[in-house]
């Protein structure tokens, strides 16, 4: 059975009246913040901002770290607090901040410096990228076909969003009684399996979650670059 789902990917990703047009993925930029931290609201207007450009997904990933000011993030899970660890060692930050944003997985800036994060988009719209394609087969399953991995290997990634705006307004904590507007707010992170270069397929988990938007990563290992993206 999975010899003949592996034969099915291939001949699907490998048709030219199946696989679509190679074109450049949207850059990704995600945003580490905290409804507790009282830098954060000029990010969180920047990625609003951000997430109306067809070439850029903007995601913003709730981070725990400042719960302990008095105001408990709502969002905030502790994989998306991994998630942003795993950028400090690869980037050789000495500690994770907020706000920070994250461009594509290769560069990062403060969350409050829109021109160096505008810099960081253009220069990640300027690089020649080389993705494999990918499609999803139904509703539970994606695939990525062929191509160049990076040294370490490569993993894909689920990320489930919800595209409308979330206002939170804090009853304690540096931001009390301000209202918190925030968009594509991260709800779920999975990581679906490793990937080396050769068509596979890959279950996606249901979700308990409605009106989600669904993003599957390709990324080097251990929070390197984003190498496609496919959404939908």
């Amino acid at each position: 059975m999975r010899k003949a789902l592996l034969a099915f990917v291939v001949l699907m990703l490998l048709s030219p009246t199946a696989a679509p047009a190679r074109v450049r993925p949207p850059v990704v930029v995600e945003l580490f913040t905290a409804q507790g931290c009282s830098s954060c609201l000029k990010a969180n207007t920047l990625v609003s901002e951000l997430a109306e450009r067809p070439d850029v997904l903007a995601l913003t990933f709730g981070v725990d770290y400042w719960d302990y000011l008095g105001w408990p993030d709502t969002y905030a899970r502790p994989e998306f607090t991994e998630r942003q660890r795993a950028y400090a060692r690869k980037l050789a930050l000495r500690e994770v901040y907020t706000p920070q944003v994250v461009v594509d997985g290769q560069a990062q800036a403060s969350g409050v410096r829109g021109d160096r994060v505008e810099a960081l988009v253009t220069a990640a719209l300027r690089t020649p990228t080389n993705p494999p394609d990918m499609l999803f087969m139904g509703t539970r399953r994606v695939a990525v076909g062929s191509g160049p991995v990076p040294r370490g290997g490569a993993e894909v990634w689920l990320i489930r969003y919800d595209p409308r705006e979330q206002e939170v307004t804090p009853k304690r904590g540096d931001n009390r009684g301000q209202t918190l507007v925030q968009r594509n707010v991260v709800r779920e992170v999975v990581r679906l399996g490793g990937w080396r270069g050769k068509p596979t397929a890959y279950r996606i988990p249901a979700t308990e979650i409605e009106g989600l938007s669904t993003a599957i990563l390709v990324q080097a290992a251990k929070g390197g670059r984003i190498i496609a993206v496919l959404l939908r």
